[in-house]
C-alpha cells in the first residue's frame, strides 16, 4: 500500500475532487445547499435536484458535444450548469454562453413554435481572475443577464450567468459573515486545513468535511485522486513555465500532454489543455511587448531624449513614461 498525502482533505479544484463533494448522488444534499445559497435571490429555495447526463448534447451525431463538470435540474424543470475552470482561457465567457445554449435547445418541441422555456443557470467557479477584472478587486461575484442597455431593467429572466473569481475571495474565517461566504471560503481553503474553524460548525459544513477526508477513501479512490491532483498540478506547473519562459519550454510539455492524451484515448480535457496553451500564448506576447518597450523607454530616457520623443515612438503615454523613470 502506497504512503497516503499529508493533507488531510481533497482539494475541490481537481475534477475527481468537485465531483465527489458535489457529483454523487449520497451527497446531493451539498450541491442543493449551495446552489440555494447562490441563487436563492433570483431562483427561490429548490427542493430537490436530479444529476442529468452531461454528454450528447448536440443536436445531431456530428454536431460538437458538450461536456459540463455538473448538470442537473430542479423540480420545476429548470436546468443548472455548474462548471469548474481550472486555469485562464481567454474564451471562457463564450464557452459558457455556448454551454448555455444546450439545455435550451433540448427544450425545443419539433413542429411548435408556441413553447415556454424553463430557466437556464449557469455556474462558474473559477480559479483565476478575468483580465478585464483585474482592477475592481474587491468584486469575486458576477451577476449576468439580458438588460436593457439604457434602462438597466432585466428584459429576459430566464438565462443567468454567475461567475465566481476566487483568487478575489480574500476574508478568513473568523470575518465570514453569510452562509455564502463560508461556502466561498471552504471551496478556496479545504486542501490547506487541517480542522473545521468553529464558524463552519454546521451540519452541511462538518458533512462536507467529511467527505472530503482523505483518509475515508477507498484504494480506488484514492488512487484517483491522486492521478486527478497530479494532472492538475502539471497543468498549472507548465502553464507557470510558459509564462515565466516565454513559453518555449511550458508550451512544449503543455503540447506533450495533448499527444500523450490522444494516445492514450483521452479525450476528456483535451479542450481545456488547447485553450489553455492559446491563453499562454497570448499573454506571453503581451508581457514580451511591454518588456520590449520599457527597455526602450529606459534606453531613450539614458540617450537623452524627451518624454514626447519617447511616446511617439512607444505607444506609451507621458504618465506611463515618467513611471518608468
Amino acid at each position: 500500500m502506497q504512503e497516503r498525502l499529508k493533507d488531510r482533505y481533497i482539494d475541490p479544484f481537481t475534477d475527481f475532487g468537485f465531483k465527489k463533494l458535489f457529483g454523487e448522488e449520497c451527497n446531493k444534499e451539498l450541491l442543493l445547499d449551495f446552489l440555494n445559497e447562490l441563487l436563492h435571490k433570483e431562483e427561490g429555495k429548490i427542493v430537490s435536484l436530479s444529476y442529468l447526463k452531461t454528454e450528447r448534447l448536440g443536436v445531431s451525431e456530428e454536431s460538437r458535444k458538450a461536456v459540463f463538470d455538473l448538470y442537473c435540474e430542479n423540480e420545476k424543470g429548470e436546468k443548472f450548469i455548474v462548471e469548474l475552470q481550472k486555469t485562464k482561457q481567454t474564451f471562457f465567457k463564450d464557452r459558457t454562453l455556448y454551454y448555455s445554449t444546450f439545455p435550451i435547445v433540448q427544450q425545443a418541441i419539433p413542429g411548435d413554435w408556441s413553447f415556454e422555456l424553463k430557466a437556464v443557470y449557469t455556474v462558474a467557479i473559477l480559479n483565476f481572475v478575468f483580465d478585464e477584472d483585474k482592477h475592481n478587486t474587491q468584486k469575486y461575484r458576477y451577476d449576468v443577464m439580458l438588460t436593457d442597455i439604457e434602462t438597466h431593467k432585466i428584459f429576459y429572466d430566464k438565462l443567468t450567468f454567475i461567475y465566481l473569481e476566487m483568487p478575489k475571495f480574500v476574508k478568513q474565517a473568523e470575518e465570514l459573515e453569510t452562509r455564502f461566504e463560508k461556502w466561498m471560503y471552504v471551496l478556496k481553503n479545504l486542501k490547506r486545513l487541517e480542522n473545521i474553524p468553529d464558524k463552519l460548525r454546521e451540519r452541511i459544513f462538518e458533512k462536507m468535511f467529511s467527505v472530503a477526508e482523505i483518509a475515508k477513501l477507498t484504494e480506488d479512490e484514492y488512487q484517483d485522486y491522486i492521478d486527478s491532483l497530479n494532472s492538475y498540478r502539471d497543468l498549472q506547473n507548465s502553464i507557470d513555465t510558459a509564462k515565466a519562459e516565454g513559453k518555449a519550454e511550458g508550451l512544449r510539455d503543455l503540447q506533450n500532454s495533448i499527444d500523450t492524451a490522444k494516445a492514450e484515448g483521452k479525450a476528456e480535457g483535451l479542450r481545456d489543455l488547447q485553450n489553455s496553451i492559446d491563453t499562454a500564448k497570448a499573454e506571453g506576447k503581451a508581457e514580451g511587448e511591454a518588456e520590449k518597450s520599457i527597455k526602450i523607454v529606459r534606453n531613450s530616457l539614458r540617450a537623452g531624449l524627451s518624454v514626447e520623443t519617447i511616446s511617439q515612438i512607444t505607444g506609451l503615454s507621458p504618465k506611463e513614461i515618467d513611471a518608468l523613470k
